[in-house]
């Protein structure tokens, strides 16, 4: 397996901070990797993303292999050189995005077949395929097993056997992953929330033997307590030696708990989203920018920021820019947002290492209450 050490520096219950070195450099955890799924952080300057507090990012294996193709993107000399990020990249397997397109697929042992959403050309996706392009081709540092994802709530036999599945492609994109010195390959843990499912697919997965281990199959429907519930059954499954991912959640709430069940590295394109959409993440929850009672507030969103977003423009000129359609408007709440999640990390980084995670915990808690929308989903 390839040597990216991960060295474990503090330990508070269950929440755990360390260091995940690689060669393009080290990933403070737990750590949130903002989405580039095309490349591109949407609407958001690489420099901006990185002075936000960001070691490492997220690229979409199904989107960049559709355009420009995996095979232009090597040809321009892999993904970091053609987007010009120098940091560490992980790149997803494409399983999820296949998953979505559930009347435009076909699953086989083989891999699946699917259709373009953009012109409807026909493609085939094995795990072998899917490593060749993350590894290969886009020349990612993580890469990712493909697997099965189901929709949650799913029938038990349903979720067995996309989880036997996703074992068996995981073994394949080992085999296909080899040994590699400078790249590492994950493996995902599936089975919907049926915990015998669960322990199972953590069983096989291990057993398979990668460099880290994703939680995969969740924030697909199952509603907050089953999803924290499938994380706590999970997590003490998974070799503590190796960092554990959660894949796909990223609502504030979400992952304060699942740090303090011991999860070291989290994606999700909420903060981008929900920029270009006029909310702004807070230590106070969620706000909306567009809402009329921000007209004529000059206060920034957050005066103690580091983000020159959050604390250089008032809530009145950001409400003015959405209400306007400038572009804008969606561009500072994208990198404020992004800040805020980094903030967060550092802040939960800290409290372990300081040994008053639970005290931080309960305090996020209790000043998230108050905003329906920072509820659990």
């Amino acid at each position: 397996m390839a040597e990216f050490p991960f060295q474990i520096s503090a330990i508070d219950g269950h929440a755990r901070t360390g260091k995940l070195a690689t060669p393009r450099g080290d990933i403070a955890t737990p750590a949130f990797m903002p989405v580039g799924t095309a490349g591109t952080v949407k609407a958001m300057f690489l420099d901006d993303v990185r002075s936000s507090g960001t070691d490492i990012i997220l690229g979409n294996t199904y989107h960049l292999m559709l355009r420009p193709s995996a095979e232009r993107v090597r040809k321009l000399g892999g993904l970091h050189r053609f987007m010009g990020w120098t940091q560490p990249i992980l790149t997803d397997s494409g399983g999820f995005q296949v998953f979505s397109l559930s009347e435009l697929r076909k699953m086989k042992e083989e891999g699946v077949e699917f259709r373009s959403h953009i012109d409807g050309s026909a493609h085939f996706l094995s795990p072998e395929r899917s490593i060749e392009i993350q590894s290969d081709l886009l020349g990612s540092d993580i890469a990712m097993q493909l697997d099965e994802c189901v929709a949650n709530p799913c029938e038990h036999a349903l979720a067995a056997a996309a989880m036997r599945l996703s074992a068996r492609w995981g073994e394949r994109s080992k085999a296909y992953f080899g040994a590699r010195d400078t790249q590492a390959l994950f493996g995902i843990v599936q089975g919907s929330t049926y915990s015998d499912l669960r322990t199972e697919s953590a069983q096989r997965v291990v057993e398979t033997g990668f460099d880290g281990y994703a939680i995969g199959g969740l924030a697909v429907g199952e509603g907050h307590k089953a999803m924290c519930d499938t994380i706590s059954l999970t997590v003490p499954l998974l070799p503590k030696e190796r960092p554990r991912y959660l894949m796909g959640v990223g609502k504030p709430i979400d992952i304060l708990e699942a740090v303090a069940c011991g999860v070291d590295m989290f994606d999700c394109v909420l903060p981008t989203r929900s920029g270009r959409h006029g909310q702004a993440w807070t230590w106070d929850g969620p706000i909306n920018l567009k809402n009329a009672r921000h007209a004529e507030d000059d206060q920034p969103i957050d005066a103690s920021s580091l983000c020159p977003a959050s604390r250089a423009y008032s809530k009145a000129y950001l409400n003015h820019l959405f209400k306007a359609g400038e572009y804008l408007g969606p561009m500072l709440l994208s990198w404020h947002n992004i800040a805020f999640f980094q903030a967060m990390m550092a802040a939960m980084r800290s409290a372990i290492t300081e040994g008053r995670f639970e005290a931080f915990r309960s305090e996020m808690h209790s000043r998230w209450s108050g905003s329906a929308e920072g509820q659990p989903g």
